[in-house]
This record gives structure tokens, C-alpha cells and sequence, in this order.
């Protein structure tokens, strides 16, 4: 995330008030990743698969101020056949589903113009707090309240905002402050042992979801291959992100920060997805980043499997290419990563998320539209936007493809099928 490139330019839900929105009837809670205005959900709920058949859609060419009942297909299954999130998207139209498939940023001390043109203009249905705050949770939720005070019927069909940060510890803490602990990295973490760390995670999740984030954009997964290679890995080892240096260790540990997160009600997102911890250069900050070694069954995948086997609903992709694995495409590019890998090998069924696709150097060689375009056509569920400039862009491209595009089409109806399925917990 753009986070670590600020470290090194360095040298190195919803309990806010404003963030409340009463879902549809019907919806459930648990005790697994976070719904945004009630309990988490729990981790064996189903979420459809993104290439099941979605809910047909509705009209894009209607005007806006239609009765909504015109907008429902008259073939569409009857409300007791559909899950919630079926009914959810039925209601959408194709503007509103686009907007749920972005995760904008916004600044942690104040929204810019920007993200708050993204969140009313463009739908957005996702955003992230950036940079650094040191104002506390109470400020933090004020900030939080701005944003959510944008979900309407226009905006985003009345459904909730994930609000998502980066709280992993360490050098990558975005929110600090009264109501926020100081949070050590992650390898610090790790002398506190499994049952301590995720009592701890609970606490920091609690702090969190006091100011309206129900997204924590951690633990990191990656394992760095030894502590002599660590000052090498610029991503990862140089910040001491990783929970340790092998695959059952970051496993164990990182996990049990997940779970911590989840406890305390904010769903954790697991990455980079298949891994950073063998790269030199980091994606932030350089282009042509390559993973020469990471193979499609790696034992260096263990956290990322056991992650999904405990429920886990997010995971989040690196943005370096795998040699081993598809050496043609970068990894949110790449149908083998996250439609194989993911999809089919570990059998995940909730939200593939992006890094940051706007500002990594890594992207450099591909106009902002096209970056949309690859990661959602390669199967992606939700983008990542430092940049709330790229959000018109890539929007109106990804709209203007599913409008002439059906296959595309069906792609998109089946990623905001994906994302509703996490909101709504069904």
C-alpha cells in the first residue's frame, strides 16, 4: 500500500454514528468477518462464488428518477428464492453496482474533494483512510461520519461504506492518538505468543471499530525467507512486517492477529497474495517487480490457505509478477493467480482485493482505464485507488466495458454480487 512508500520517502460497524445504515431485512451476524452495521459475520456463511450466475440486471439506460419497481427485472426469481445480497444487487443499477467494486482513499485527518466526488458521483462503496493521523479515535470518527454521511439511494442504493485503514503495527500504523494503542511491528508481535497476540489484535480491532473502520488492511502473510535476506526485502523484511521466517510460524501467528481482528468485529484483510517475502524492490516505489521462485503450490502459501480455511473474507493481491505462475501478467492481472490460485485451488469465495493500483510504480506502463479493465477481467472483486483523481477514469471505463461488453458484464454483476454477499453476510 502506499503507506510503506511514505515510509520509505522517510528512509525507511461502524461505531461512529454516521457510518449507521439499517441493511435490508434479513440480514444475519455471527462471528466471522465484519458486517458494516452489525456483529461479524459468521466465517461458514456462504458467499457466492464470483462466477455463479448473478441476479439479471437491470437497465442502464433508464433515467435516475425511475420508480425503482420499473428497474426490476419482471423475471426475476421471487424474494424467498434470493439470498440478501441477491435482492440487494437486483435493486442496483449498473452505475451503482460499478461504484461498489472501487475502494477510494481518503486522507485520515479529512476527506479531499476528491474521495468525496467518488463516493456521490461515481458510487464509490468503499474507502480507505491514508496517509497518517495522530488525532485520536474521536477525530477519526468524525472523519469517518463525513464520508458514510454520503451513502444515499443515489450514491450507493442506501448500502453501507466499508471503511477500511492500515493498522498492522510498526512502521504501518495510520491511525494513532488518544483511543488508539501504539501497536509494535509485526515481528515485535510475535514475541507475545498466539493466545496473547490475538487478544491483543481484539483490543486494537475494538479501537478501530470505535471509530467506524470495520476493514483492518492487515495481517501481512508474507514470509520472508530468513533474517539475513530480511534487510534485502524492501516491501516486507526491511519493516519488519512478517510474522517470521517460515511459512508455518507467519501461519500461526499472523493468523491469530486475524482472528483477533475478527473477534473484536473488523474483518482482517490478508496479504499480498501469493506472497512478497522473496522480492527485492518494492512495488510502491519500483517497476518490473519479480517473484523468480514462488511456484502455484508453494509451502509458502500455508497462511494464505489457512486463512481461508478459517473464514477469512479478504485477500488482498501483490502487485509484483510471479515467474512461476504467470510470468506474463502481474498478479491483479493475472487469471492464474487469483481465478486459479484462489478461486480454484483454495477454494476462497469472498472479496480478491487490489494494492493500490493508482499510484505504485509498478502500474507506471498502463493508462489508469486499463488497469480497471485488466484486474476486474481477470477475475478481481474490489480496486484499490490511492489517487481519488484515477477514480473518473477507470470508473467510467469499466462502466462504458459492461455496457458493450457481456461477458465483462457478468464479471462485474458477479464481483458486486461478491462484495454485497461480505456486506450483507449472505
Amino acid at each position: 500500500m502506499r503507506s510503506i512508500q511514505t515510509i520509505a520517502s522517510l528512509g525507511l460497524c461502524a461505531a461512529a454514528a454516521g457510518i449507521v445504515v439499517t441493511m435490508v431485512s434479513g440480514c444475519s451476524s455471527g462471528s466471522g468477518t465484519a458486517d458494516p452495521t452489525s456483529s461479524p459475520v459468521s466465517p461458514t456463511a456462504s458467499t457466492p462464488s464470483p462466477t455463479s450466475t448473478p441476479v439479471p440486471s437491470t437497465s442502464t439506460t433508464q433515467a435516475s428518477n425511475e420508480p425503482r419497481e420499473s428497474r426490476t427485472p419482471s423475471t426475476a426469481p421471487t424474494p424467498q428464492a434470493l439470498s440478501t445480497a441477491q435482492q440487494q444487487l437486483a435493486k442496483l443499477s449498473l452505475e451503482q453496482r460499478v461504484g461498489q467494486l472501487f475502494m477510494v482513499a481518503a486522507k485520515a485527518t479529512g476527506a479531499e474533494p476528491g474521495t468525496m466526488e467518488a463516493l456521490s458521483k461515481y458510487h464509490a462503496g468503499n474507502v480507505y483512510l491514508s496517509g497518517r493521523s495522530k488525532a485520536g479515535a474521536e477525530a477519526t470518527a468524525a472523519v469517518v461520519a463525513s464520508l458514510t454521511g454520503k451513502v444515499s439511494a443515489e450514491t450507493t442504493g442506501g448500502l453501507p461504506l466499508f471503511v477500511a485503514t492500515d493498522q498492522e503495527g510498526g512502521y504501518v500504523q495510520v491511525l494513532a492518538g488518544p483511543g488508539f494503542s501504539t501497536i509494535p511491528a509485526a515481528l515485535v508481535q510475535t514475541g507475545a505468543g498466539p493466545a496473547k497476540l490475538r487478544a491483543d489484535a481484539t483490543v486494537w480491532g475494538k479501537e478501530l471499530r470505535s471509530a467506524g473502520v470495520n476493514v483492518n488492511l492487515a495481517p501481512v502473510l508474507d514470509a520472508v525467507t530468513s533474517p539475513e535476506f530480511a534487510p534485502s526485502n524492501a516491501p516486507i523484511g526491511q519493516f519488519q512486517r512478517q510474522y517470521g521466517y517460515s511459512p508455518g510460524q507467519v501461519s500461526e501467528l499472523g493468523n491469530a492477529f486475524a482472528q483477533g481482528m475478527r473477534d473484536a468485529g473488523v474483518a482482517p484483510v490478508v496479504k499480498h497474495f501469493p506472497g512478497l517475502g522473496r522480492v527485492v524492490p518494492n512495488t510502491d516505489v519500483s517497476r518490473n517487480v519479480r517473484d523468480t521462485k514462488t511456484t502455484r503450490n508453494d509451502p509458502a502459501l500455508e497462511p494464505f490457505r489457512t486463512a481461508i480455511t478459517n473464514g477469512v473474507q479478504w485477500v488482498m493481491v501483490s502487485n509484483a509478477y510471479y515467474d512461476q505462475i504467470d510470468p506474463a501478467n502481474i498478479a491483479p492481472f493475472s487469471p492464474v493467480v487469483m481465478g486459479q490460485m484462489l478461486r480454484e485451488d483454495a477454494g476462497f469465495k469472498g472479496i480478491i482485493l487490489s494494492d493500490d493500483v493508482c499510484s505504485a510504480a509498478q502500474l507506471e506502463p498502463w493508462p489508469a482505464p486499463d488497469r480497471a479493465i485488466n484486474f476486474f477481467g481477470a477475475g478481481g472483486t474490489m480496486l484499490v485507488c490511492a489517487d481519488p483523481g484515477s477514480i473518473p477514469s477507470m470508473y467510467e471505463a469499466v462502466l462504458q466495458k459492461a455496457q458493450s461488453d457481456p461477458a465483462f458484464r457478468h464479471k462485474v454483476d458477479a464481483a458486486a454480487l461478491t462484495v454485497l454477499s461480505v456486506k450483507s453476510g449472505k
